[in-house]
């Protein structure tokens, strides 16, 4: 079946320099899973924390599933990442030692399954922001001009 993306966080890589990606897995319940068949989630606002070793997503808005009932879930409770024990004490370094975040980059199904990417990022100055956006304009600049001179 592969990998369908559901949602990305293009913001991600505008506010961070994002060294490393982790794929975890996430705890769910029917409705969420429902929800994010139809494409409803959003991540621009969210962030993961480690509590206790453990890994928690906040703030990330999953709307209601409209056939739900009154079971229905809260759209940004905390979720519960699924890694492996030694992965989280790698993050866990990483956060701790050089004041790196936690930053979800992408939500996607791996099969049946969700699963979602995390990124270990180091947050951008004013500066290294602007200075992407005019390397992102110079390459669209140059692929326009050597689009147009081919034809």
């Amino acid at each position: 079946m592969g990998i369908k993306i559901i949602a990305s966080n293009k913001k991600a890589y505008h506010e961070y320099f994002i060294d490393e990606v982790y794929e975890a897995g996430l705890v769910l319940t029917g409705t969420e899973v429902k929800s994010l068949r139809l494409g409803k989630v959003n991540l621009k606002e969210a962030f993961c924390r480690i509590k206790d070793d453990e890994v928690f997503i906040n703030n990330m808005n999953i709307s209601p599933y409209e056939q739900g009932n009154r079971e229905n879930h809260d759209p940004t409770r905390v979720r519960k990442l699924l890694l492996h024990r030694e992965e989280i004490a790698k993050m866990t370094r990483k956060v701790e030692e050089r004041g790196l975040s936690l930053v979800p980059t992408k939500i996607y199904f791996k099969d049946s399954r969700v699963k979602i990417e995390i990124g270990v990022g180091r947050g951008k100055k004013l500066h290294d922001k602007r200075e992407t956006l005019k390397s992102k304009q110079a390459d669209r600049e140059t692929a326009r001009a050597i689009r147009d001179h081919s034809r």
